[in-house]
C-alpha cells in the first residue's frame, strides 16, 4: 500500500530526510506506475530510500531533495525478469493497487534492489529471525566441546585439534553405512493440518564448522507416523567416520509442485528459502559412532523445533547391514507398513561383498564416481525386501575412443602410404591418387587432433547431455553409466540387475539436417553407382575384401617371417622336436596366407592396375567398370581386345593373366621344399620325418635332389630365404592391387566418402565404449555361474538396446545413426586374457569392420573362466535395437509423419533376436538358463513379441518391456538409450527396476505407484539429471507428459523447465 504523504507527514518526513546511515538501501530509479485498464504514468527518475518496510520516494532524482511519497511493502511481492539485459522489476500488490515498475541503471543493482526490497516485509524479517535461530542451535552443538578444548593444556589441546578419526570397516565396493529412517508423533503446525513431510539428511565433517547437504527421503502424505522407503547410504569412498554428526532436518511440503529447494539449484551464495513448499517441523544430530555401537544398532532421537526448546515428535534412526549374515530370522513382519510403523532392523547378504577382493581391481579399474541409494519395500507375503540402487561413471567413456582413434591413425597412415606405393600411374589415376592422398592425409590430421584435444582432457569419467554437440568430444559417449539394482527379498536369492544407460550413439556436432548414417550410406552407395566414367566402380563386398586382404597382409607376412626365425634357430642349436614344431607352425600359416589371396577380386584388380599404368592405353577412353551383379568381380570393358602396349615405354608388356597364378603357387612350392629338406634332416639322424608323421603327398623332386651336408642350418638357409622372396612378391602384388580397389572408393566421391567414414567411426566409437563396459560388467557379475560361461564361448551373448528416441524431426536421424552403429556391433569379437600387470584397461585392435576388444583379467579371475576361453576362443556378441518413441513428437509423428524406420527397425531386429534363440536352442543344453526360467516362458515371449510388433500400436511401450525381459532370460546385456540418457532414459529404467521388483520379488501391489515415485524422486537418476544439467528437475512440462504413457511420468515437484 502506499500513502502521499498524508497521515503521520511530520514524522514520515523527517525520517525521510535521515542521514544515509539510517538506510537499508538508497539509491536512483525510474518509478512507472500501470493501472489495471493498461494506462501507464510516463517514467520518472527519483531518488529512493528503503528503511525496514517503508520505500520512499522522492520529488527529484537528487539526494537532497524532498520526500514525495512512501510505500509501505506489506501484502505485496517482488518480480524480477529473468532476462540478463533487463533490468526491471516489479512491486504487485495483493489489495489490487496499480503495479510499480522500477528500473535501476544496471543489473547487479537490479538484483540487489530486488533482494532489498523482497525481504523488507515482515514475513522476510520472520524467515531471517528463524534462520538465525537455527544458526545458533548448530553453533551450540560445537561451542561444549570448543569450551572444554580451552581449560585442557595445550598439548592436550593440540591434540583434539587433529582428533584420530575412527573409519568404519567395509571392502572397498561396499557402502560405508546405511541406515533407514521413521518418525513418530510429529507435531503439526495446526491442529486440522495433514503432514506431508520427508527428511534432510546433512553431514557435518569431523573438524569442520560447516555442513553439507546430502540427500532427502521421500515425502510421506497424510500421516504424522512417516515411514520412508528411501534410506540413506554413503558408498565405500565417502569421507565418513565414527566421529561424523550426521543432521536430520524434518520438513513438512506444503506444495508438492513448488519444492524449489530439493528439486531446483541453487546459487552458492544464496540461502535456499524456506518460506516457498516447504516449512520447518524439527531436526536432530546423532554421531555415526553412536549408531554404529548402539546395542539393537537403532537410535531413538527427539526432534526438537527451531529454539531448540519443544519437542515436536522422534525419529528412529535403524542401521541397515547389506553384506553380513547372522544366525537365526531375519525377515521381519510389514503388515504394519499401511499403519506407517516403523520396520525393524534386517540384514542380507550382498552378491558384491561375496566377491573375492582380487576381484575388486577390476571394477575400480572400469566404475568411477558411485552414487548409492537404499530403499526397503513391503512384500506381497507382509516382509520387508531390501533393495540398494548404485549408479556409476565409466573410464571407459574415454578410454575406448582413445584406443579407436589412435587404431584408426595407424590404418590410415598405412593406406595413405599404400597409396603413395602404388607405383607409376597414367595421369588420370596420378592425379586421382594427389586428390585422394591430400583429402585423407587432412583427415588424418583431424583424427590426430582429437586424439591430442582427448589426451588433454582430465574432467569427470563422462560427458554430460550438455556436452553432446562439443566437437572435441564426437567420439565420446554421451552420459554413460551403468545402473545396478541390488535386492535382497525373503527367500529368494539375492540377485543383480544391470542396465547400461548411454545417450544414443550418434553425431550430434554434425547434425542431422541431411538424416543420420543409414540415409547418407544409402544416398552414397547410389552416387557411387553413377560415377563410373570417372573410376571404377566396386561393390561395398568388394571393398570390405580389398581391406580384409590388406589386414591379412600386415598380420600374416610379420608372422611367417617370425617362423622362419624360430625355424632357423632350431636348426642353429640341432632340435628336432623344436625343429618339427617350428615347421608345423610355419606350415599353417602359411597355408592360411595362400588361401587368403586365392581370391577373384585380386586378379581383377590386378588386371585393372595394369590398365592405369602408363605402359597400357585404350583406343577408346572408357574405364573398365566393375559391375556389383558380376559375381566374378571382372571388370566389364567394351573392348577388353584393344587394350594395347604403348610403344614409347618398351619396357612394359601385354598382361600375362596367368603370371599372378604361379606368383602366389609358388609360396606353397617354396614351402614343400623346406618340408622336404626338414623330413631328409630327420631321416639321416633316424628320427621319424613330418611328411610321414602327416601322411602328405609326395614331395617334388627338384626339393630333395640336393646333396646334404651335416649343418642344418645351411642347408634350411637359402629356401627360408626363397620363400620370405615368393612371399615378398606375393605381398607387393596384392598390396598394390587392393590399395588400388581403396582409390576407387575414395576416388569416387571426394570428400562425402572420407566425412561418412568419419560419422561412421564416431558412431560406432560411441557405440563400443558402452558395449565393453556391459560387456566386463557382466563378464564379472557372472564369473561363478558355469551355464553362462558355456554359453559366452559356444553361442555369444546377445546384447539388447532399448531406444526411445521419436521417429520425427532430428531424432529420425539420431535413430539411424544408432541402428547403423549399433549393427556395426556385430564385427567386434572379445578376447579374454590373463592380466601380466596392473593395467587392467581393455585394449583394442583390428581394423575398421574387423575389431579385437582383449578383456584383462586378474589370474584369480582367469583361473575360473573353462579352458576354451582361457585359450584365447574368439567370443561374439548379437546386437538388437527396438525402438518405440514416447514422447509428444512421436505423436505428431505417428499422426502426421511416417513411423516406418520405426516400424523396419523392430522388424529386422526380432528376426535376429529369432536366429539368436535358434541358435541358443540348438547349441545349450536347457539347465543353463536362470533357473527359474523356462524354454516355454522364452517361446512365449517371443511369440508376444513378434505379435505386439505386427500390431503396429501407437506407442506400443509393451515391445520395450518383452525385450528386455527375453534379454534378462537369455543372460544378455541390458542398454536403455535416448538422445541424452537423462529423462526418457531415467523414466524407462526406473519403471523397468519396479517391474523386476513386483514381477520377480513380490512387490506388494499397494507400493508399486509409491516405490516407482520413490526412485523417481530420491534415487540415482534424479542425482544423474543434477550431474548433467546443474538441477534436480527432468526436462519435461505439463503438456509433454499428457503425451507419454501413463508410466512413463515423473511424480510432481520433479519436473519443469531444464536444458537438455
Amino acid at each position: 500500500m502506499s500513502c502521499q504523504m498524508r497521515y503521520n507527514a511530520k514524522e514520515l518526513a523527517s525520517l525521510a530526510r535521515r542521514p544515509s546511515s539510517c538506510f537499508d538501501k538508497e539509491g536512483n530509479l525510474k518509478i512507472c506506475r500501470v493501472f489495471g485498464d493498461g494506462k501507464c504514468i510516463e517514467p520518472k527518475e527519483r531518488w529512493c530510500r528503503l528503511k525496514g518496510n517503508l520505500f520512499f520516494l522522492m520529488k527529484s532524482k537528487t539526494k537532497s531533495s524532498e520526500a514525495l511519497e512512501v510505500i509501505i511493502l506489506e501484502r505485496c511481492y517482488i518480480v524480477q525478469f529473468r532476462n540478463k539485459a533487463d533490468v526491471s522489476i516489479v512491486l504487485k500488490f495483493q489489495s489490487g493497487e496499480p503495479d510499480i515498475y522500477l528500473e535501476a541503471a544496471s543489473r547487479v543493482d537490479c538484483e540487489s534492489w530486488a533482494v532489498a526490497l523482497g525481504e523488507a516485509n515482515s514475513e522476510g524479517l520472520r524467515n531471517k529471525i528463524k534462520q538465525l535461530q537455527r544458526l545458533i542451535m548448530e553453533i551450540k552443538e560445537e561451542t561444549t566441546a570448543d569450551e572444554a578444548q580451552q581449560f585442557l593444556p595445550s598439548v592436550q589441546a593440540d591434540h583434539l585439534a587433529e582428533p584420530k578419526l575412527t573409519s568404519l570397516k567395509k571392502t572397498a565396493r561396499e557402502p560405508k553405512l546405511e541406515f533407514s529412517l521413521a518418525c513418530k508423533d510429529l507435531v503439526a503446525p495446526t491442529r486440522d493440518r495433514k503432514l506431508n513431510t520427508f527428511v534432510q539428511i546433512t553431514v557435518v565433517h569431523p573438524g569442520e564448522q560447516t555442513s553439507a547437504r546430502y540427500s532427502s527421503t521421500e515425502i510421506v502424505e497424510g500421516t504424522r507416523d512417516p515411514l520412508f522407503l528411501t534410506g540413506v547410504t554413503f558408498p565405500g569412498d565417502y569421507p565418513i567416520y565414527e566421529e561424523t554428526k550426521i543432521k536430520l532436518t524434518v520438513y513438512d511440503v506444503k506444495d508438492k509442485s513448488q519444492d524449489t529447494v530439493r528439486t531446483s539449484l541453487l546459487a552458492e551464495h544464496k540461502e535456499p528459502r524456506t518460506d516457498i513448499g516447504r516449512s520447518f517441523l524439527g531436526c536432530t544430530t546423532f554421531k555415526v559412532g553412536e549408531l554404529v555401537k548402539s546395542k539393537e544398532q537403532q537410535l531413538s532421537l527427539s526432534l526438537r523445533s527451531s529454539d531448540g526448546g519443544k519437542t515436536v515428535g522422534t525419529i528412529d534412526v535403524s542401521l541397515v547391514k547389506m553384506g553380513q549374515t547372522e544366525d537365526g530370522e531375519s525377515d521381519h513382519n510389514a503388515a504394519d507398513v499401511q499403519g506407517q510403523k516403523c520396520a525393524l532392523v534386517y540384514e542380507c547378504t550382498s552378491p558384491e561383498s561375496n566377491s573375492s577382493k582380487d576381484n575388486l581391481p577390476l571394477l575400480n579399474a572400469v566404475l568411477k564416481n558411485p552414487i548409492c541409494k537404499l530403499y526397503r519395500f513391503p512384500s506381497s507375503d507382509n516382509k520387508w525386501m531390501c533393495v540398494r540402487e548404485q549408479m556409476s561413471e565409466s573410464t571407459l567413456s574415454f578410454h575406448i575412443p582413445k584406443e579407436l582413434i589412435n587404431l584408426h591413425i595407424k590404418e590410415d597412415m598405412r593406406r595413405n602410404q599404400d597409396l603413395k606405393e602404388l607405383g607409376e600411374l597414367s595421369p588420370h589415376w596420378d592425379n586421382m591418387r594427389k586428390t585422394v592422398i591430400t583429402h585423407c592425409d587432412q583427415m588424418l590430421t583431424l583424427y590426430q587432433d582429437m586424439l591430442a584435444e582427448l589426451e588433454k582432457y582430465t574432467g569427470s569419467s563422462f560427458k554430460s547431455s550438455c556436452s553432446k554437440g562439443e566437437k572435441t568430444l564426437e567420439f565420446v559417449p554421451v552420459n554413460l553409466h551403468l545402473q545396478r539394482m541390488y535386492v535382497h527379498s525373503p527367500r529368494l536369492k539375492d540377485v543383480l540387475y544391470d542396465v547400461i544407460t548411454i545417450g544414443a550413439p550418434a553425431a550430434h556436432f554434425q547434425g542431422f539436417k541431411n538424416g543420420g548414417l543409414q540415409k547418407l550410406l544409402n544416398k552414397f552407395e547410389l552416387e557411387r553407382r553413377n560415377t563410373g566414367y570417372q573410376c571404377i566402380y566396386y561393390s561395398p563386398e568388394n571393398t570390405a575384401k580389398a581391406k580384409e586382404v590388406l589386414s591379412n597382409i600386415n598380420h600374416l607376412q610379420p608372422l611367417i617371417s617370425s617362423h622362419t626365425d624360430l625355424l632357423l634357430n632350431s636348426a642353429r642349436q640341432h632340435l628336432p622336436d623344436s625343429l618339427k614344431n617350428s615347421l608345423k607352425t610355419l606350415s599353417e600359416t602359411t597355408e592360411l596366407f595362400v588361401h587368403a589371396f586365392k581370391d577373384q577380386l585380386i586378379r581383377s584388380a590386378l588386371l585393372a592396375l595394369y590398365m592405369a599404368r602408363p605402359g597400357c592405353v585404350l583406343k577408346n577412353p572408357t574405364v573398365p567398370k566393375i559391375s556389383v551383379e558380376d559375381s566374378g568381380d571382372q571388370p566389364k570393358q567394351e573392348h577388353p581386345h584393344e587394350i594395347k602396349r604403348q610403344d614409347s615405354i618398351p619396357h612394359h608388356s601385354e598382361y600375362d593373366e596367368e603370371e599372378w597364378d604361379r606368383v602366389w603357387t609358388n609360396v606353397g612350392k617354396s614351402l614343400n621344399c623346406i618340408i622336404a629338406m626338414v623330413d631328409r634332416l630327420l631321416e639321416k639322424e633316424n628320427i621319424p620325418s613330418v611328411s610321414k608323421e602327416n601322411e602328405s603327398d609326395p614331395l617334388p623332386a627338384e626339393c630333395v635332389a640336393s646333396p646334404l651336408s651335416g649343418d642344418w642350418y645351411e642347408q634350411l638357409y637359402p629356401l627360408t630365404v626363397t620363400l620370405k622372396d615368393c612371399i615378398g612378391e606375393v605381398v607387393t602384388r596384392a598390396r598394390q592391387s587392393m590399395s588400388f580397389v581403396l582409390l576407387q572408393e575414395l576416388a569416387c566421391s571426394l570428400p562425402q566418402c572420407l566425412m561418412l567414414t568419419l560419422r561412421r567411426d564416431i558412431v560406432f566409437s560411441q557405440a563400443l565404449a558402452g558395449l565393453v563396459c556391459g560387456f566386463i560388467i557382466k563378464l564379472h557379475s557372472s564369473l561363478h555361474d558355469q551355464g553362462f560361461l558355456q554359453q559366452l564361448h559356444t553361442v555369444g551373448l546377445i546384447v539388447q538396446y532399448e531406444g526411445l528416441l521419436s521417429t520425427y524431426s532430428e531424432e529420425i536421424g539420431m535413430l539411424e545413426d544408432m541402428a547403423v552403429g549399433i549393427s556395426d556391433l556385430q564385427k567386434v569379437i572379445f578376447k579374454i586374457t590373463e592380466a601380466k600387470s596392473n593395467d587392467l584397461l581393455p585394449v583394442v585392435t583390428g581394423r575398421r569392420g574387423h575389431y579385437v576388444i582383449e578383456i584383462k583379467l586378474p589370474e584369480k579371475m582367469f583361473e575360473l573362466l573353462p579352458q576354451e576361453i582361457k585359450e584365447g576362443k574368439p567370443l561374439r556378441v548379437y546386437p538388437v535395437l527396438f525402438n518405440v518413441g514416447i514422447n509428444e513428437q512421436q505423436t505428431l509423428a505417428e499422426r502426421f509423419g511416417d513411423t516406418s524406420l520405426q516400424e523396419s527397425i523392430n522388424q529386422e531386429n526380432l528376426e535376429m533376436l529369432k536366429e539368436y534363440y535358434k541358435l541358443f536352442t540348438e547349441k545349450m543344453p536347457p539347465d543353463c538358463l536362470p533357473h527359474f526360467q523356462e524354454q516355454n516362458d522364452l517361446k512365449g515371449l517371443l511369440e508376444n513379441l513378434h505379435q505386439n510388433i505386427q500390431a503396429k500400436k501407437r506407442k506400443n511401450v509393451e515391445i520395450m518391456w518383452l525385450a528386455a525381459m527375453i534379454c534378462r532370460k537369455l543372460n544378455g546385456i541390458r542398454f536403455t538409450c535416448c538422445k541424452s540418457a537423462k529423462d526418457r532414459t531415467s523414466m524407462s529404467v526406473t519403471l523397468e527396476q519396479c517391474s523386476i521388483l513386483r514381477d520377480e520379488h513380490q512387490l506388494h501391489k499397494d507400493f508399486f505407484i509409491r516405490a516407482l515415485d520413490c526412485m523417481r524422486r530420491e534415487g540415482c537418476r534424479i542425482e544423474n539429471v543434477l550431474k548433467n544439467v546443474k538441477c534436480r528437475k527432468y526436462a519435461f512440462n505439463m503438456i509433454q507428459l499428457m503425451a507419454f504413457p501413463k508410466y512413463y511420468r515423473p511424480p510432481e515437484g520433479t519436473y519443469g523447465k531444464a536444458d537438455t
